[in-house]
């Protein structure tokens, strides 16, 4: 039995998305020889950690699923004045952060601070907001888009003659949509919810600024604080579990469910008109949360930043840390393709179910927290410092200083692991529409497997790799706890200066920093609705998915 040749690019593939899921085997271990860290933060810091964050996913759950599916089954069986502008616009809070909603709020909220400009007058007074409850509402306003962007494109995929039929045996439209639609968007709407449960108990930011203690609060504090990195990893465990867990949970309440039905031309349901106030009834919902949720925050970054530039208050750190976000933006952007490109045409040029786990393994990075991932990261950096250290002066006598730890490099590495996902998907759902035939044919001509990757692959995979530079350059402007725990001296980002300003009561400081990061983040909104308006709900739903 001849045995198959494994070539050079598969094994190259293999190695780069071992290297990337690598740095997350630290968090088990971390439990081997070190059971009194677990002991002490068990008694102490967990429960309540723990309890806050399952309240986290609960609510961010059961609210996204309510406003999310709610809007999405509203704007795709009903008409009303408003309905084509809220079908794309009810997408853009995607692009609104956690934090920077909260510093927004908090402004409103009647903090100290030397701006003025309020669109409220005086200020909000809003009772509790610094609680879980107001975390659930402000993660709310920000994740729903996931579970409206798949639960309109369920709805949209599914046929009119249900909904005829559901109304020939006496249902009235409503309940028809009731009984007949939603059920059938059940998995779209469960997967979005899970998406934004996910996104939730990864969040570190908002949780932080509303001083509310959930996992990624405490792990940051733990690290941060008490520098123990061994009780760091061990609660990063718990967190992974814990987000693990509520998705097993999602999957099972789902169970076999799986609907599918082919449209044929004509066949999508036609959205029933509502006339009077009903139709001015509908369009409320989605305009006042349009409204809160962005428009204001945007205007009122606006203008606090407009204040701060006329007043010359900007923070003399401002350019030092667009700088800084650009670069690191730049850096992970181009790494991250470079990477995911290799994996992709390794398994493109010898698939195997090993190579293909592996790939996939290389993935799991992004569905855990920036917290988890550099806490994580950390533990083998610090170990090749340190190896690095003594060579340099057992064999050459020099006094080296940290290399990963201690600068941008390691923030890189962190920044990989978390975001490769992003540039591997986008890169190989490109790679898989080029037919096999042109490899063939070019190898036919004596070109090796790099030239037809560069003279055959790279030119049909731009727009891929534009994609995937944009994904991954935006979500590194945003990532505020990987950053924040391993940035370097001097190495804060727009993303640091935010959280830090909003922490101090600065929010003078915090608002152009802000604005930069919501018009950036608004980049991949606007491609989503450009898909959206365009190749279709279906297309945008698989980005988002």
């Amino acid at each position: 039995m001849e045995l198959k040749r494994i070539t050079g690019w598969a094994v190259l593939g293999a190695l780069i998305a071992v290297v990337v899921a690598g740095p997350l085997v630290a968090l088990p271990l971390s439990f081997v020889g070190e059971a009194d860290a677990f002991d002490s933060i068990a008694r102490t810091l967990l429960p309540e950690a723990l309890r806050t964050s399952v309240l986290l996913g609960l609510g961010v759950g059961a609210s996204t699923l309510l406003v999310g599916g709610g809007l999405a089954l509203l704007v795709s069986f009903y008409d009303f004045p408003g309905r084509k502008v809220l079908d794309w616009a009810l997408v853009l809070p995607m692009a609104m952060p956690g934090y920077v909603l909260v510093f927004v709020v908090l402004g409103q909220y009647g903090l100290a601070t030397p701006l003025q400009s309020n669109l409220f007058g005086d200020g909000l007074r809003i009772s509790g907001i610094k609680s879980p409850i107001g975390a659930v509402l402000v993660l709310t306003g920000v994740l729903y888009p996931y579970v409206y962007v798949l639960g309109r494109s369920a709805f949209l995929s599914q046929s009119r003659q249900s909904i005829e039929a559901a109304r020939s045996l006496g249902l009235t439209y409503g309940q028809a949509v009731r009984r007949v639609a939603l059920p059938l968007a059940r998995p779209a709407l469960a997967a979005g919810a899970a998406l934004a449960v996910m996104e939730a108990l990864a969040d570190f930011g908002t949780v932080d600024l509303l001083g509310v203690q959930a996992l990624t609060a405490a792990i940051y504090r733990v690290w941060y604080g008490a520098f123990d990195q061994a009780a760091a990893l061990q609660l990063a465990t718990v967190l992974v579990g814990l987000a693990l867990t509520m998705v097993t949970i999602e999957r099972l309440f789902r169970g076999r469910a799986r609907y599918h039905q082919a449209l044929g031309a004509g066949d999508a349901v036609e959205p029933k008109r509502l006339h009077g106030w009903r139709g001015i009834l509908a369009a409320v919902p989605g305009t006042a949360l349009l409204a809160v949720v962005f428009v204001i925050p945007v205007v009122q970054l606006m203008t606090w930043s407009v204040e701060t530039v006329v007043d010359d208050r900007l923070s003399a750190d401002l350019a030092s840390a667009a700088r800084n976000t650009l670069l690191l933006g730049v850096l992970a952007a181009l790494i991250a393709i470079i990477t995911s490109t290799i994996v992709a045409y390794g398994q493109r040029v010898q698939p195997s179910r090993g190579g293909k786990a592996i790939s996939r393994l290389a993935t799991v990075g992004y569905a855990v927290p920036g917290t988890v991932v550099a806490v994580a990261v950390y533990t083998p950096l610090i170990w090749i410092d340190r190896r690095l250290i003594d060579a340099g002066d057992s064999f050459l006598g020099l006094d080296l200083d940290l290399v990963f730890t201690g600068t941008i490099l390691g923030l890189l590495v962190a920044y990989l692991v978390r975001f490769h996902a992003l540039a591997f998907f986008a890169v190989e759902a490109r790679m898989a529409r080029i037919s096999p035939e042109l490899d063939e044919a070019a190898r036919a001509l004596g070109a090796d497997r790099a030239r037809v990757l560069a003279d055959v692959h790279l030119p049909l995979l731009r727009p891929g790799v534009l994609t995937a530079a944009l994904l991954v350059l935006v979500e590194v402007m945003k990532e505020l706890p990987a950053t924040a725990l391993l940035r370097p001296l001097g190495g804060d980002t727009l993303a640091i200066t935010v959280w830090e300003a909003t922490k101090d009561s600065r929010l003078d400081v915090a608002a152009l920093p802000a604005l930069l990061i919501v018009a950036v983040g608004l980049l991949p909104v606007i491609y989503l609705v450009h898909l959206l308006r365009s190749e279709g709900w279906s297309a945008a739903a698989d980005r988002v998915g």
